[in-house]
């Protein structure tokens, strides 16, 4: 019945299923920020100024989900979670994760990525995940304790990633850098102004302080 009741909020004009998301939903939701046909139905929801969901998304089983400041979210993503305070035996020896997906101010998610919110995936300000078909996957199998574990994956501010990357659990991105298509991001890394490719990721070169991405003002490149 519950889902059948979202679907009907997912295709309501938006000034409606905005009032009713925040109304019964209890979600913040910014008078200037917008959500398309999408279902997107986390526990808790804050969007500030200008943020934007497109259409044809769907998020669901997160406890959480934040959208800063005109920061942004395409087309026909896939975010999913696996909320806390259930009775599942999944990652219940993780008292202290947390299902969420922080995205912070004037960064964007673009079209068709997969982005697997067991646990926490915070991506900061001014970052874009560029392309299509990329996974950022926080949770799997721990083959030495032969139970599901999960942890959380962090991404700087200003980074850009490319297409087709694959970021697992337990991986971060410093702020400032580069990760290049295809590439696979599977432990943290702490240099700033580089370029990590390859699979595994590695450091391949340094990228100057000048270049015009990490200077600039406004989130969206024209």
């Amino acid at each position: 019945m519950r889902t059948l009741i979202n679907i009907i909020v997912v295709i309501l004009p938006w000034p409606l299923k905005k009032k009713i998301l925040r109304t019964f939903y209890k979600y913040q939701i910014h008078d200037n920020a917008h959500i398309g046909l999408s279902y997107i139905f986390p526990k808790k929801l804050v969007m500030k100024e200008g943020a934007s969901i497109g259409h044809f998304n769907t998020a669901i089983h997160l406890d959480y989900m934040f959208l800063g400041k005109n920061a942004t979210i395409a087309r026909s993503n896939w975010i999913t979670g696996f909320p806390t305070g259930t009775t599942s035996k999944h990652f219940s020896h993780q008292k202290k994760r947390k299902s969420e997906l922080i995205l912070g101010n004037e960064s964007a998610i673009t079209k068709k990525h997969h982005l697997d919110c067991t646990n926490s995936i915070k991506i900061g300000e001014y970052t874009t995940i560029a392309g299509y078909n990329s996974q950022f996957l926080t949770h799997s199998i721990d083959i030495y304790e032969g139970r599901q574990n999960s942890k959380p994956i962090s991404i700087g501010d200003y980074c850009f990633i490319s297409t087709s990357v694959v970021i697992l659990g337990g991986a971060s991105l410093p702020s400032y850098s580069v990760l290049a298509a295809g590439g696979v991001l599977n432990k943290p890394y702490n240099e700033n102004y580089t370029l990590y490719a390859g699979v595994p990721a590695r450091s391949i070169k340094e990228i100057p302080h000048e270049a015009k991405y990490f200077n600039r003002k406004t989130g969206f490149i024209y």
